[in-house]
């Protein structure tokens, strides 16, 4: 029987910031959630123009950039997720 971890599951963003390093995520209950850039490539490579021009999606379950094809979930941020088609390379 696969357990599944309910706060991850509900957990939506209500909005995204970076710093030199980092994707922070505010959660609406009120959490908030630092994820190393190098974890995912193209936001990683993309200019602060392209990273600060995202859309919620799902709710804020989703983060979504048109201009670099990125998607993330939330909930997969709060299960430990990344994206590792290169991430080798950047570490």
């Amino acid at each position: 029987m696969r357990r599944i971890n309910s706060l991850s599951i509900e957990a939506t963003a209500s909005k995204l910031w970076f710093d030199e390093d980092n994707m922070w995520i505010a959660l609406n209950d009120g959490r908030q959630l630092s994820v190393p850039l190098v974890y995912f490539p193209r936001l990683f490579e993309a200019t602060p123009q392209q990273r600060n021009h995202y859309e919620l999606s799902g709710g804020g379950t989703g983060i979504h950039w048109d201009a670099i094809d990125e998607d993330i979930s939330v909930p997969g941020l709060l299960m430990g997720n990344k994206d590792v088609t290169n991430y080798k390379n950047l570490v």
